[in-house]
């Protein structure tokens, strides 16, 4: 998939990432850890694949329909498997890092939005040295309302003083970050490798699509 800057798409001067299967792979033990927390339910195991269709929102979001009032029960089951092995398993999607050095390099603001609770995306940032690269990491329950609403992006963009905006990209592989980007005014970027159908994308298309971070990173080298 060839990638150029279409025309009207600003460059960015701050940069707001996605977290999970956009800068690193932890499928494995997410997966895992649901599955732990099912088993305890006694509702049916998902595989690896349904995982990563099925995972979009925060716990506090998607948690209460799947296990009603017991939720937070459930959370907790979640999260101590999760500890357990969750820097482990933790790698670097292809090119993120080099991505991540070579944007700081050119005072690009650089940010997190997750819907990952927000100290394990710090300990998972930290884990790999890249905290020094980000200006904030916003994870789920760190504003009063998580992606896709525009709270965390807010957050996220404090201590830049930046307002959202077109010059403001939001970079993830789900329709839930397309949506965050719309919401909040920022320009939508769609990182995945796949051309996605159209329906998938009617709602809230991305200005553009790049199969990975070394392809971002060819884009924003270009004059």
């Amino acid at each position: 998939m060839s990638v150029a800057l279409p025309a009207g798409v600003p460059r960015p001067r701050a940069i707001l990432f996605d977290w999970d299967n956009t800068l690193v792979d932890n499928w494995v033990t997410i997966t895992a850890a649901l599955n732990v927390t099912f088993a305890a339910f006694d509702k049916p195991a998902w595989s690896l694949a349904e995982t990563k269709q099925r995972v979009r929102g925060s716990m506090r979001e998607s948690f209460p329909a799947t296990f009603g009032d017991r939720w937070e029960e459930a959370g907790a089951i979640f999260y101590r498997s999760f500890k357990e092995r969750h820097l482990e398993t933790l790698t670097a999607m292809p090119g993120a890092g080099e991505l991540l050095a070579a944007l700081k390099a050119r005072d690009i603001y650089l940010g997190v939005v997750s819907n990952k609770h927000g100290a394990f995306l710090r300990s998972e940032a930290a884990h790999l040295g890249w905290e020094r690269y980000f200006g904030r990491l916003v994870g789920a329950a760190d504003a009063p309302r998580d992606k896709p609403a525009r709270e965390p992006v807010d957050l996220a963009l404090g201590p830049a003083g930046l307002a959202r905006s077109a010059e403001v990209w939001f970079i993830g592989d789900a329709d839930i970050d397309l949506e965050c980007a719309h919401n909040a005014g920022c320009t939508p970027v769609l990182l995945h490798p796949e051309k996605l159908p159209p329906e998938a994308l009617a709602r809230h298309p991305p200005a553009l699509q790049v199969p990975g971070c070394k392809e971002l990173l060819a884009l924003l080298a270009e004059p």
